[in-house]
């Protein structure tokens, strides 16, 4: 099991633990990349959907945040 998917894991486990590095790498992995950081918010693009997201750089990051990014990943 590659370490995405063990955070993907702790993600439907554990929502309410998750830092921004795990997130941030778990987006990175699914082609969402950083387009810009206002303040202590991060956007992210994926290029091939036109799909945006946004995430408070905050530890640990609030389970809205991890839900968003598991419905936008699919999972």
């Amino acid at each position: 099991m590659s370490s995405v998917e063990k955070i993907i894991e702790k993600m439907k486990r554990q929502p309410n633990g998750v830092r921004p590095e795990e997130a941030e790498k778990v987006l990175r992995a699914y082609n969402f990349l950083p387009v810009r950081q206002r303040g202590s918010h991060k956007h992210y693009l994926n290029e091939d959907t036109g799909v945006l997201i946004t995430i408070k750089q905050e530890t640990p990051l609030k389970k809205a945040y991890i839900v968003s990014i598991l419905n936008r990943i699919g999972k």
